[in-house]
């Protein structure tokens, strides 16, 4: 299994074999980043694993998604890092020295996408590609002081990329300014089939709890306040599921895990070797059966169905990222899991309704950056990229 290579960890150390890509094209120029669970034609895709990499043989063909990038003229510059299997939050993979933070060098980058933040924040790629199943985009990107937007599930293909639990997986980008970020969702995405205008800005006061303190509490009612400005004051509402935030995390927690072993128990049973954290997620969807994952079904429907209805078409969830900042590298197994399970109360309502949304770095909290997110409705991925763009905008004015 290779290391890393460059001064953040960010890229695996690969012998280096030329990528084709078009000489002109929207893309002309820049650096392309590829997490490693993505297909290079040429190399292989260790997924972050050592045995999943001895295994592997060089891929025939590129992703999909990754070629359309290169095809738009985008220079192929290393595979990037990722959390073992893809299954982990924080960026901390037990193969590899862990990846740098730039934005917050004390502080984890977030996971499982972590060498292509870090690489995109770092100034050594100006795109690179990531996933989130459970949050791997919108966290790093909300750690890094980047932008990251979860797309809707299934818009983007995923031919040629490392399945972990097939229903959240959704394909996603890091670049280093919303211009930049704004044309690759053009290539990927196209046009919105969501054609009504987002302008009806909500907001759901339970979600306010699941911030770290007072300093992260106030920090995120100043970047309301910031947006308000641009997209208008959130109106607060109820709906039925937020007296029980905790079904939902657990719907999310079960539906995902025991989809990670149905897609990687087979080669785990047959002698696959994980590092202990996600050894023990696995293990978690080891001991979901049939019927508990049916039951959570059902109420991931039911939820995706009042969701929906709630948003309309023209309405918009505005909330916090995460928590807070990226938590310390230093911090204990114990401070990580506190961390872990109040971000998963935020990030699970993407996953679990399919609906895509946008985090943007305009938010800080003990100098370190903090992101505050946009959810929209089914197919409306560039029109939040557009929203984000505006905030932005403003942002940098104040």
């Amino acid at each position: 299994m290779p290391g890393t290579q460059g001064p953040l960890n960010a890229f695996l150390d690969l012998r280096q074999m030329p990528v084709a890509n078009a000489e002109l094209g929207p893309l002309a120029g820049l650096r392309l980043a590829v997490k490693d669970i993505y297909d290079v034609a040429g190399y292989r895709t260790g997924c972050g694993n050592p045995q999943k990499f001895e295994e592997a043989h060089a891929a025939s063909r590129t992703a999909e998604a990754v070629q359309t990038i290169l095809d738009a003229g985008a220079r192929f510059v290393g595979k990037t890092q990722t959390d073992e299997l893809a299954f982990s939050l924080f960026g901390q993979n037990a193969h590899f020295p862990y990846p740098v933070n730039p934005a917050a060098p004390e502080r984890v980058t977030g996971g499982s996408s972590s060498g292509s933040a870090a690489a995109v924040a770092g100034g050594l790629a100006n795109v690179a590609t990531g996933s989130d199943t459970g949050g791997s985009i919108r966290a790093p990107a909300s750690f890094c002081g980047l932008i990251g937007l979860r797309t809707t599930h299934g818009r983007i293909p995923l031919d040629g990329a490392m399945k972990l639990a097939s229903s959240f997986d959704t394909f996603g980008w890091f670049a280093d300014d919303i211009e930049t970020y704004e044309t690759v969702g053009k290539l990927l995405l196209g046009r919105d089939p969501h054609q009504h205008p987002l302008n009806r800005p909500l907001s759901i006061r339970w979600l306010d709890a699941f911030v770290m303190g007072p300093a992260e509490a106030a920090e995120y009612q100043r970047m309301k306040a910031l947006t308000a400005a641009v997209i208008g004051l959130p109106v607060e509402t109820e709906y039925a599921f937020a007296s029980f935030p905790d079904e939902l995390y657990w719907c999310f927690r079960r539906l995902q895990a025991f989809e990670a072993w149905r897609e990687h128990g087979p080669w785990i049973s047959a002698g696959g070797r994980l590092s202990p954290g996600v050894e023990e997620r696995f293990g978690f969807g080891r001991t979901i059966d049939a019927k508990t994952a049916a039951t959570e079904a059902a109420r991931r429907l039911a939820f995706r169905a009042e969701f929906g209805a709630l948003l309309g078409n023209n309405g918009f969830l505005v909330l916090p990222t995460v928590p807070g900042a990226a938590p310390l590298a230093a911090g204990t197994p114990e401070q990580f899991q506190a961390y872990r399970e109040r971000a998963l109360h935020l990030l699970c309502l993407s996953g679990l309704s399919g609906f895509p949304q946008i985090t943007l770095p305009i938010g800080s909290v003990d100098g370190a950056p903090f992101g505050l997110s946009l959810l929209g409705p089914s197919g409306s991925d560039v029109a939040l990229i557009r929203l984000g763009r505006k905030i932005l905008d403003a942002a940098r004015k104040v």
